[in-house]
């Protein structure tokens, strides 16, 4: 199981969603898989279904998305599998607060900066660090770090300036990495995901019937396929940013 490349990812929830996908899709593609999130109990019977005959997967839950829980989470991670290499990071984590601006608190805007900022340099520094020692793939890559952003990435409204700055910010943090790193053959990606993503969550918000039109809801696992579709790029056309939006989205 240990010559198996790692794909590592933060942020899972309940793993209906992007994070759950990704790791199923990673796993099929012959990785294996680390999960870094909270909720202890259910990333760990998540690792357990996605471990078969080839597939090693492992859970390293944090408390909460800050700084010094996702590097000791990666440290746990490089020592769960010492001999393995880690090809693929993506970092899904994301806290989000929707409400005008006068009514949000010091504590919210300390915990979007904690979870959208500070963890994702954490997590992408350690991911650098590592890919810096390994060697370059057959791709002519040593690894691919990948970013989940959302419209918020792009621009803000009425409700969401604390999200909206955070997410500039990944952007931004994500961009800045591809052109510092890419002359080390690193590959750095965004993905702006534009629309609502079928969840079980969503699903009893939005309805069954919302749920099972590709025309109008993100496929989990469609993003999933795209994220697999980064990390298998050559070093001869390497994409920073992918849009990705269902048909009939109009926002």
């Amino acid at each position: 199981m240990s010559a198996r490349p790692i794909f590592i990812l933060a942020g899972l929830g309940n793993a209906s969603g992007t994070g759950g996908a990704s790791a199923r899709v990673f796993a099929k593609a012959g990785y294996n898989i680390a999960l870094i999130a909270r909720q202890s109990d259910s990333i760990h019977k998540f690792a357990a279904e996605l471990k078969t005959g080839e597939t090693d997967a492992a859970a390293f839950p944090v408390s909460e998305y800050n700084y010094k829980e996702v590097q000791g989470a990666f440290h746990a991670v490089r020592a769960h599998w010492p001999n393995a290499e880690i090809r693929v990071a993506l970092f899904n984590a994301g806290f989000g607060i929707w409400k005008p601006f006068l009514q949000i608190t010091e504590e919210e805007v300390d915990r979007v900066t904690d979870t959208n900022i500070k963890a994702a340099f954490a997590f992408a520094r350690e991911a650098i660090t590592t890919f810096k020692g390994q060697s370059i793939s057959e791709r002519g890559k040593r690894g691919t770090l990948l970013f989940t952003g959302a419209t918020a990435s792009w621009r803000g409204n009425t409700t969401t300036s604390a999200f909206s700055a955070a997410k500039f910010a990944l952007r931004s943090l994500s961009q800045s990495l591809n052109k510092e790193f890419g002359k080390d053959n690193i590959h750095v990606a965004h993905a702006v995901i534009d629309g609502g993503i079928v969840t079980d969550l969503s699903k009893s918000r939005r309805g069954e019937e919302w749920a099972s039109d590709q025309d109008r809801a993100l496929s989990p696992e469609s993003i999933a396929n795209s994220y697999l579709y980064l990390a298998n790029q050559d070093r001869s056309a390497w994409t920073w940013e992918l849009d990705l939006r269902p048909a009939h989205e109009k926002w």
